[in-house]
């Protein structure tokens, strides 16, 4: 009991003096309040208790911290064990979907990669509430990490992070206006290498998805660096964020509509007076704009976009001329040992052939329109209205004299038919034999007499038929004979 009592009173006399001892060799530490909130971000009542900690006690900093990054690593690697347990779950179908699930150009998408985007990673920058068109329809925060290592997306309520390409991947950025909105609206298109719908893509390569991602007109309100301080300026968030780019990727350049190279003959409808980049056109069933830009052309901005860079444009060329619309047809071949492929894109309006026209022949694009193999490819329509409208364009007089062309030819094979049926019918009236008739080429007149002649002729016969008669009845009966005529007289 007595060493008890001893032990106690040493230690209760010399804690405080340890205590103290700490708390003045551990000055306050740095803390990373964002590895916090993410590990504490379903449970704001334990977060609160956990900032209250650091402040009672700045030289635990460190501790909490630590202990913050620890939970969240192990909520993730919770998540992905779930996510894999889940796709077990599913029928073989949809498994095959889920694990299968393929980007553009046939690609396995970032999901196979968001194993090695850091969520930990200290940030350049990033833009809150950014509305995503592709890969998902939704609105994330846009993150850039530091020393260019990824541009990512991160859900803005259960902090992961959702997709994501790296910057040593990113092969074309590309500044679009939005087109038909009342509101002045940005496009950013994120296109990784292999990911242009183009290039084809090695068996069992990994290529990141598209990302498509808008910025509306005026100041960036939620934007902040990566110390997570606020910018507080008026420059356009459209100009911060391709001046951020422009910065953090090297490689390449974020490319922006050029009047020099393209304006669209129709100006913004829902903007008076301002000028369009695009133009309509439809891929098959689906809708979208061309862009025409100074490093390619873009189909957009539906999933998948297609981007034709000029290294893998073989031609470009016309067909379905018609009198309002007509059609593009741009042929690719990236390898010479590959056959080429053919994208076609209709229902393109007459007024923005000039402009089109004259993009392709300033970079020198081949126009394969007069091809020998295109040719039966082409549709004679109001071949009479080509010709005229043909002045216009030399693809048009081109569809017009095919179109006369043919017209000749349909003349050609009646004018055969009529000719046939007139030498049949010299040849059946030389053939005809016209008998009693003679070969006299006489007169009505003529024939009459003819005909009196004849009756004449036939009258003496019948006359001396009957004296004939006459004579042989005298020889036969007599005087008999003339007794009967004396009685009948």
């Amino acid at each position: 009991m007595a060493f008890a009592a001893i032990n106690s009173s040493r230690n209760a006399s010399t804690l405080p003096v340890i205590e103290s001892t700490v708390n003045q060799q551990l000055p306050p530490t740095h803390v990373n309040y964002a590895i916090i909130d993410n590990a504490f971000a379903t449970d704001s009542s334990l977060r609160k208790r956990v900032y209250d900690a650091i402040s009672a006690s700045p030289q635990h900093g460190a501790l909490f911290q630590d202990i913050a990054q620890y939970t969240y690593r192990l909520l993730q690697s919770q998540s992905q064990q779930q996510r894999s347990q889940s796709i077990s779950d599913e029928p073989a179908v949809k498994k095959r979907k889920l694990e299968g699930n393929t980007g553009a150009g046939g690609a396995i998408s970032s999901t196979g990669i968001l194993h090695d985007l850091k969520a930990d990673s200290p940030l350049q920058f990033y833009v809150q509430d950014v509305s995503f068109a592709v890969p998902q329809r939704k609105k994330l925060t846009l993150e850039m990490t530091a020393a260019g290592g990824y541009l990512r997306a991160r859900n803005q309520t259960s902090k992961e992070i959702e997709f994501g390409i790296p910057v040593k991947n990113i092969q074309h950025i590309l500044c679009l206006p939005v087109p038909e909105k009342a509101q002045r609206q940005t496009n950013f298109c994120i296109i990784p290498k292999y990911g242009d719908g183009v290039t084809p893509v090695l068996e069992n390569a990994s290529v990141p998805d598209q990302m498509v991602f808008t910025i509306a007109d005026g100041p960036a309100k939620a934007a902040f660096t990566g110390a997570g301080q606020r910018v507080e300026s008026d420059e356009n968030g459209e100009v911060l964020l391709r001046r951020w780019l422009n910065d953090t990727v090297g490689h390449t350049k974020v490319i922006r509509p050029d009047d020099r190279e393209f304006v669209s003959a129709t100006p913004e409808a829902h903007r008076k007076g301002e000028k369009a980049y695009h133009v309509k056109a439809h891929r098959g069933s689906k809708d979208g704009y061309l862009f025409f830009l100074s490093t390619g052309i873009l189909f957009g901005f539906k999933k998948p976009l297609v981007f034709f860079s000029f290294d893998n444009i073989e031609s470009v060329s016309y067909t379905s001329v018609l009198q309002r619309t007509f059609n593009l047809n741009i042929s690719t071949r990236v390898d010479e040992t590959q056959e080429p492929q053919e994208f076609e894109f209709s229902m393109i309006d007459q007024a923005d052939y000039a402009g089109i026209d004259a993009y392709i022949k300033n970079h020198q694009l081949q126009d394969a329109s007069l091809a020998e193999a295109r040719r039966a490819k082409k549709y004679n329509v109001n071949g009479g209205k080509a010709a005229v409208d043909g002045e216009q364009n030399g693809t048009e007089a081109t569809g017009a004299a095919r179109g006369g062309e043919e017209e000749e030819e349909e003349e050609s094979e009646l004018q055969k038919a009529q000719r046939e049926l007139e030498d049949q019918e010299d040849e059946e009236e030389e053939d005809y034999d016209p008998g009693s008739e003679g070969d006299s080429d006489g007169s009505g007149s003529s024939s009459e007499e003819d005909d009196d002649e004849d009756e004449d002729e036939d009258g003496e016969e019948d006359d001396e038929d009957e004296d004939g008669d006459q004579d042989l009845v005298k020889q036969e009966l007599g005087s008999e004979a003339e007794d009967v005529d004396e009685k009948e007289l």
